[in-house]
């Protein structure tokens, strides 16, 4: 089971949250790339943008945050955090 736990903050308090459960067999960035699309989908946000700072900080803690520099549109909130919580 891989899960992936997406947050919205906004002044050091969380927005809102949600938590991607992912069964396939495909690769864990195929499962990361997806989990962020479902997390888009549900949060009504653009993609962001993965900015080398953000795949190095991913690659370190399995963590990292979306800032208003890797969104193409305006949002309306501080960050998005991305967690890998579970992995097969």
């Amino acid at each position: 089971m891989f899960r992936l736990w997406a947050k919205e903050f906004k002044s050091n308090r969380m927005l809102r949250d949600t938590t991607i459960c992912d069964d396939s067999a495909e690769t864990r960035t195929h499962k990361v790339f997806h989990a962020l699309d479902e997390v888009c989908y549900e949060f009504d946000l653009s993609k962001p943008i993965w900015l080398d700072s953000t795949i190095e900080e991913f690659r370190r803690h399995a963590k990292t945050r979306f800032y208003q520099d890797n969104f193409i549109d305006q949002i309306d909130f501080d960050f998005l955090e991305i967690q890998v919580i579970e992995e097969d």
